[in-house]
């Protein structure tokens, strides 16, 4: 007799799921699932560390790759003083900054391609054919970069962190720690963007004002001025063939 009000439940999604779980169960008791581990075990051969390190020593170059490409190259004066001839036009969204970055990196890789010339020839193919071990690999790919850091940087600035890190006795710059040279390099390409990016704005900041003291003597002075001049700057750096003097500017500044 059935209750008045009482539903009937349907019990087949509840045979079928239990009749699934027992399947997976006797599938995995039938087949031995795998095992992945990764153990670290000590050597006694002194001679297979460097082999075992491999890997972790190129992870950790890929990781430093960003920080490397964009500290000790031409990469951060170029990428600094194409933003400041951005904002000198006034666009804020032409070009993008996705555009000016990759930009940046094209002339980074020309401005640097004889120095990963000489680390190449000197250190990378040697250090492939085993004729170098791994630390004589490093110091000869070092010299070539510290040499272009060295050719780029303000002799008071390597004086300053030469004198911070302790380096009184040093008879030339050779003898300056590359922990001083890289940071040295650092604040002198900044300087050096500084000055190129405000020579950059004075064409454009002369338009700006003649536009100004145009829209005041006519008595509208409620307009903004960057809207009038915006067209101006575009047309005067369309005419002086702009991006072909600030690329030739950039390039030739490391030669």
């Amino acid at each position: 007799m059935r209750l008045p009000g009482r539903r009937r439940v349907c019990s087949t999604p509840r045979i079928a799921a239990l009749a699934g779980l027992v399947l997976v169960l006797g599938a995995s008791a039938a087949w031995a699932l795998p095992k992945v581990s990764l153990n670290v075990d000590g050597t006694g051969d002194p001679a297979s560390l460097p082999v075992t390190l491999r890997i972790v020593v190129l992870l950790t170059i890929l990781s430093l790759a960003p920080a490397l490409a964009v500290l000790v190259t031409s990469f951060t004066r170029i990428v600094i003083v194409l933003g400041f001839l951005k904002h000198a036009i006034g666009q804020q969204q032409t070009p993008p900054n996705q555009v000016l970055v990759g930009l940046a990196l094209f002339l980074t890789a020309f401005v640097m391609a004889p120095v990963w010339k000489q680390v190449n020839d000197n250190a990378l193919q040697p250090l492939v054919r085993h004729e170098i071990s791994e630390i004589d690999a490093w110091h000869r790919a070092t010299e070539p970069v510290r040499g272009f850091m060295l050719r780029q940087t303000r002799e008071k600035d390597l004086g300053l962190f030469a004198n911070m890190a302790g380096v009184h006795d040093a008879k030339s710059v050779a003898d300056v720690p590359l922990q001083a040279v890289v940071p040295a390099f650092i604040v002198s390409e900044l300087t050096t963007a500084f000055q190129i990016g405000f020579m950059l704005f004075i064409p454009f900041l002369v338009i700006d004002l003649v536009v100004a003291s145009v829209l005041m003597s006519m008595g509208m002075m409620m307009l903004p001025p960057i809207t009038f001049s915006m067209p101006f700057k575009i047309l005067l750096f369309v005419l002086v063939d702009g991006w072909h003097l600030v690329v030739q500017s950039l390039v030739t500044s490391f030669r």
